[in-house]
């Protein structure tokens, strides 16, 4: 049984570390990604709006900041709060969550997975993170962009998943005490990053499990 949440800054390289850190535990991967129900209650509401005539990037950029403060990060028309849309947004993402959390076995990148998961005792919290530079530069290098391409993907992505646990969990990704590791991966090639959370995580699920014989 082996949990782990892995939060990262833009250019950190948690979509790589994520993936390969889950194949070599043998365990299930959960990324970013917006949870299903709500990507297609989104597609669904941006065709009737296309049938209406509406156009349909700003409709899309209304409805993201509807259901997630990283629509509004990325420059979207804030609209009028909907304290139902957060928490639907909010329940289904947890909920994915606790299902990897209840079957003990997962990979979790972002989703704020180590402010959902800080009670349980069997979940090793690890934050990636460098200085600006050096993720600017590991981004170009893993993405094979420009640098004022990464410089912006860095403002804005930094921005939404800052604001993304701020806004639905009242708390600062940034807070060291939210994780069990922290490794500069810009500082440490990302195949000995996956090797040291690897053995965190089975030194970790050691020590709960000869907690439990106690």
């Amino acid at each position: 049984m082996t949990l782990v949440t892995l939060s990262a800054t833009y250019g950190a390289g948690g979509s790589e570390v994520g993936p390969a850190l889950a194949r070599r535990l043998g365990v299930p991967f959960v990324d970013r990604l917006i949870p299903s129900e709500v990507a297609s209650g989104l597609s669904a509401r941006l065709a009737a709006a296309h049938q209406r005539g509406e156009h349909s990037r700003g409709v899309a950029a209304r409805l993201l900041s509807s259901l997630t403060p990283i629509g509004q990060a990325f420059g979207a028309e804030a609209p009028a709060a909907d304290p139902m849309a957060d928490r639907k947004f909010r329940e289904m993402t947890e909920r994915i969550i606790f299902e990897h959390a209840e079957s003990g076995r997962g990979v979790i990148l972002g989703r704020a997975g180590a402010v959902v998961l800080r009670d349980d005792p069997r979940a090793l919290h690890v934050r990636l993170d460098g200085p600006r530079e050096a993720r600017l530069l590991q981004a170009m290098r893993i993405q094979s962009i420009e640098r004022r391409v990464a410089e912006r993907r860095m403002l804005e992505t930094d921005r939404a998943r800052h604001a993304y646990v701020r806004h639905f969990k009242h708390a600062d990704a940034r807070d060291p005490a939210l994780y069990h590791l922290l490794l500069d991966s810009t500082a440490l090639d990302l195949a000995t990053c996956v090797e040291l959370i690897a053995l965190a995580a089975e030194d970790r699920t050691r020590t709960v499990a000869q907690e439990a014989r106690i």
